[in-house]
């Protein structure tokens, strides 16, 4: 069974009819499925319009965030398949079944988006190097890290519920724990369409909450392979330092140069403390 599930905060001008295309679609196809909307906190006519369309809806007493809501809805789905789609008509219906395809085959299946015209220059610059940054950390080529169109086995969404965070930054979370696991992940290219409404998103205040939640994910998916670095860029500083001073200067070294090394070496072994200690949380996980 098919569990959609949907996560929408004053989504009432669109909800009705992405619900509507998703029933003709999945109709069409055969499943069996549900669909819950999970209303967090709407001060609109969400729920109304959701229940009138046919699809559940479990709501929130107010606005918790849109990783809560998935939270929830992962929760509260009977499917053994979980659809995770937007509720602004972002995403198409049609696009199910060409992600179903490859489960189970793959414990996840990612729509990355293709077409960047559906969101502001500024975003798209970011979700770019949050890409890269994401391929590094796992060494894995993450093609869209923050995609909300992804269909994921419930067993494997029920291990990583407590990871997520309660916010938009959701998909990262769970996309960089699979990879870390060492679950498979496919992308699949799709087309996205301009939202109706306006974004819940605000590019300063999320986009800084988004960047500390990065560096959150980093040192506890992959401590080292942000560590390491640090602690070659003050070893190799030192270096450089006392090479210029004795060599150059002529001079004694200082004791900033011992500073200097003594700083990439405490980096260094907080490394290997972190990497001991994310290791035993997956361990534990497992």
């Amino acid at each position: 069974m098919i569990s959609v599930v949907i996560p929408a905060y004053n989504e009432s001008e669109i909800i009705g009819k992405v619900i509507g295309e998703l029933i003709i679609e999945l109709n069409k196809n055969g499943n069996d499925y549900e669909i819950i909307i999970v209303d967090d906190g709407s001060k609109d006519d969400t729920r109304i319009v959701a229940e009138s369309a046919g699809a559940t809806v479990i709501s929130h007493p107010y606005n918790i965030g849109n990783g809560a809501a998935v939270k929830t809805g992962v929760r509260n789905a009977v499917g053994d398949t979980i659809v995770l789609m937007d509720g602004d008509g972002q995403h198409s219906p049609k696009d199910i079944e060409r992600l179903l395809q490859y489960i189970p085959q793959y414990d996840m299946v990612v729509g990355s988006r293709v077409d960047k015209k559906s969101g502001s220059k500024h975003r798209n610059f970011a979700n770019t190097i949050f890409n890269i940054f994401a391929s590094y950390l796992t060494h894995f080529k993450v093609m869209d890290l923050t995609s909300g169109f992804r269909i994921i086995k419930k067993k494997i969404a029920l291990k990583f519920l407590y990871l997520l965070p309660n916010t938009f930054s959701y998909p990262s979370t769970i996309t960089l724990a699979l990879i870390r696991n060492g679950y498979s992940l496919k992308y699949v290219p799709i087309i996205v369409t301009k939202r109706v409404g306006k974004s819940k998103i605000n590019l300063i205040i999320d986009g800084l909450r988004f960047l500390i939640i990065m560096l959150k994910i980093a040192t506890l998916f992959s401590p080292l392979r942000v560590f390491i670095p640090l602690s070659m860029i003050f070893f190799g500083f030192g270096i450089w330092h006392l090479i210029y001073k004795v060599f150059i200067l002529t001079e004694k070294y200082t004791e900033f140069t011992i500073f200097l090394f003594i700083i990439g070496i405490f980096i260094f072994l907080l490394g290997l403390i972190s990497e001991q200690i994310s290791q035993m949380r997956y361990d534990r996980s497992s």
